[in-house]
């Protein structure tokens, strides 16, 4: 059945010769590419699939450590309104304080100023009711002495001075 030579008009005849040469290529090539070529594809597949799960691994942290770090920015914002928020109540309240200082101190200098100010005019007026007395007094030594036609010394008029002072004064005005 299996010839070397087949006969052209059965097409079930094999040619054994050309049978062996192609299956002895085929198993060859199987061979050689077992040995040399798959295991370098199989190499370099292995690799690739090994860093694409790198890649999926690593963008997985990356988003991981980015959802963390918004969590953490959100988190410092929250804080950082809260610091702000506490930050102008403060500011407020110094103000307030500041004002309210300036406030008791500029009454206080306006209380003492007008408590000068009303000592000194009743300075000025026991002065002036005493300077009004004493050329009164003089004036009516003067009246008197001529009145009466004789000169009175610095003694007489002294004595007469104090004591219209001390009637006056006793009158009440």
């Amino acid at each position: 059945m299996f010839l070397l030579a087949a006969d052209a008009s059965n097409p079930m005849s094999v040619q054994i010769l050309p049978l062996a040469t192609a299956v002895v290529v085929a198993l060859v090539t199987v061979i050689v590419l077992s040995l040399f070529v798959w295991p370098t594809i199989a190499k370099g597949l292995d690799e690739r699939n090994e860093k694409i799960l790198g890649e999926i691994k690593a963008a997985e942290d990356a988003r991981a450590n980015a959802k963390a770090a918004q969590e953490e920015f959100e988190r410092k914002l929250v804080q950082a309104q809260q610091d702000a928020d506490t930050m102008i109540k403060e500011a407020r309240a110094q103000a307030q304080k500041a004002a309210d200082d300036l406030r008791a101190r500029s009454e206080a200098e306006l209380a003492e100023l007008k408590k000068r100010a009303n000592a000194e005019m009743d300075a000025a007026r026991r002065q002036a009711v005493a300077e009004l007395e004493a050329h009164a007094a003089e004036l009516a030594v003067s009246v008197a002495g001529k009145i009466l036609g004789r000169t009175i010394d610095a003694k007489d008029q002294k004595a007469l001075v104090e004591q219209s002072i001390k009637e006056f004064a006793s009158s009440g005005r």
